[in-house]
């Protein structure tokens, strides 16, 4: 038997600018994303299994699916399938802490972890270029959780280019329980009629990468489309100074190490101290 542990961070979008609509439904966008010390927690074991693949998937969060439904599964068998692996029993526990379905990538970096773990715990059969293909086939996310740090992001947000991480607190918020879907996020966004053009982007990624930082440059084209359907987030964005939404949301963020306000835990989940870091996906030390 084989076994390992790794963290798996979540991420903010310090920009995010969406470019165009494709054919096949999905968007080219341009982003800043940054990880930070969130993290979802993924034990693997393996062993040889009687007859063809075996995946038991659980976890501590009784929302989520463990079954092929799952990206951990569904990574897990593109991994399988890649190294020519058959008879395998691969055992998962996730400890869920990253909010689901909120905006800061945790499907995906769970995805990416199981992608990490299991070259690890198969002798690094893959190499980092066939990993990252893998990561781009399964999510537009997966590449960049699975290295983490900051980066700027394209295409769908597979292409990731590396710039200098700034080190800063991070807080989040958002309405307890609410979930919004990338594409509920991305189909108001088509239908929003005050769109903005202005590449924050690259104006941001010019005074990170000579050392400087500007809140003022803090973007995210889907952010008015979600504040105008919903007015609990709405309201966020107006009580909250300097809050930002991330990704497709509905969590927002401050680059501070807390609210400075009384928060209610019955109608928000938050969670503050947190702060940026310049890795990704890495195995627990046990």
């Amino acid at each position: 038997m084989k076994k390992i542990k790794v963290k798996a961070p979540a991420k903010i979008n310090l920009t995010l600018e969406v470019l165009n609509r494709r054919e096949n439904g999905f968007h080219d966008i341009r982003s800043v994303m940054q990880a930070i010390n969130l993290y979802d927690y993924l034990s693997f074991e393996t062993t040889e299994s009687d007859g063809g693949l075996q995946i038991e998937l659980s976890g501590n969060n009784k929302k989520l699916p463990y079954d092929e439904h799952n990206l951990i599964y569904k990574a897990a068998v593109k991994y399988f399938e890649k190294i020519g692996a058959a008879d395998v029993y691969l055992r998962c526990y996730l400890e869920k802490n990253i909010p689901v379905e909120a905006g800061l990538a945790g499907g995906s970096t769970d995805a990416a972890a199981t992608f990490f773990a299991l070259n690890k715990l198969f002798d690094n059969k893959l190499s980092d270029k066939e990993i990252a293909e893998l990561c781009a086939e399964t999510g537009s996310d997966l590449n960049f959780c699975y290295r983490g740090g900051c980066a700027i992001c394209t295409s769908r947000g597979e292409k990731i280019r590396p710039i200098p991480f700034v080190e800063m607190p991070v807080s989040l918020i958002r309405p307890k329980d609410m979930k919004i879907s990338a594409k509920e996020a991305y189909s108001e966004y088509d239908l929003f009629e005050r769109k903005e053009y202005r590449n924050y982007t690259e104006e941001l990624v010019h005074l990170i990468v000579r050392g400087g930082f500007d809140i003022n440059l803090l973007h995210n084209d889907l952010e008015l489309p979600l504040c105008k359907k919903y007015h609990h987030i709405n309201n966020m964005k107006k009580y909250i100074k300097n809050s930002f939404m991330s990704g497709s949301g509905p969590v927002f963020y401050v680059l501070k190490k807390n609210f400075g306000m009384v928060i209610e835990p019955l109608d928000f989940w938050y969670a503050e101290n947190l702060h940026t870091i310049g890795k990704g996906v890495e195995e627990v030390v046990q």
